[in-house]
């Protein structure tokens, strides 16, 4: 499981953000000593910064971080120039290796990709970060899809290492049916795609049904791994409680 920064996110800020440095920084160390090792971060949430504080206190080799490119400030990427937008991906990666104080990043996104047929788009942007993996600036690529048609699309592709994928039992604030979502992201295992699920609770819709919502994550047999956004230490614990409850067979 893994610590996801992004509840009630955008503009580069987050309900985690805006609690201030010092709780910020505490949340990322409070889950790793209870053994989150995975940090889901963005640059549309703004979590960089204090992933790079508690880094001071947790050995950057213990650790993986997850971060994602929001390319939606370029603008309409069809009316912008290839140059345009491959100067846009280098110097974005450039300073998330800077906020995040490291060489490396381990997992980088896509992120929230809408549309079927995304590809042509985003070559430019695909392209600077093919050459990122091979110098080694990253180690895994992937996308975050916010459309069925677009997870289509990930599922064959070659060039997608991880999927960040929505689904839990009840569809909510999915991209379509949880069987679909469960069949299309088997399938992508089946080509070699890493999954990683996200909206576990349905973007906190439903927490009433958390205990549910877990041992569907922990059994739908998909996931390779899953991010739980928290703010608050009672949150991380209460989540690795239900997870222990269910163990993965």
């Amino acid at each position: 499981m893994g610590f996801g920064t992004g509840v009630k996110a955008g503009n580069r800020t987050s309900a985690l953000t805006r609690q201030g440095f010092e709780k910020a920084v505490g949340l990322f160390r409070h889950s790793y000593d209870r053994g989150i090792t995975f940090f889901d971060m963005a640059d549309w949430y703004g979590s960089h910064i204090y992933c790079r504080e508690a880094l001071r206190y947790i050995p950057r080799e213990k650790v993986a971080l997850m971060s994602k490119l929001w390319w939606r400030t370029d603008g309409k990427p069809a009316e912008l120039t290839v140059a345009h937008r491959r100067q846009s991906a280098t110097a974005a990666l450039e300073r998330f290796r800077s906020e995040l104080n490291t060489d490396y990043i381990d997992m980088l996104l896509l992120h929230c990709l809408v549309k079927k047929d995304w590809e042509e788009e985003m070559k430019p942007y695909m392209d600077v970060l093919t050459e990122a993996k091979e110098k080694g600036q990253i180690k895994a690529l992937g996308v975050s899809c916010h459309d069925f048609g677009a997870m289509q699309t990930a599922a064959e592709l070659p060039w997608v290492d991880i999927m960040l994928a929505r689904l839990n039992p009840y569809g909510v604030m999915c991209d379509s049916k949880p069987e679909h979502v469960h069949a299309l992201l088997k399938k992508a295992r089946s080509n070699g795609k890493s999954i990683i699920g996200m909206k576990i609770y349905g973007e906190g819709k439903l927490v009433d049904k958390r205990d549910e919502c877990m041992k569907y994550a922990q059994t739908n047999g998909v996931f390779d791994a899953m991010t739980i956004g928290a703010v608050s230490p009672e949150q991380v614990d209460e989540n690795l409680v239900l997870m222990a409850k269910y163990p993965v067979a």
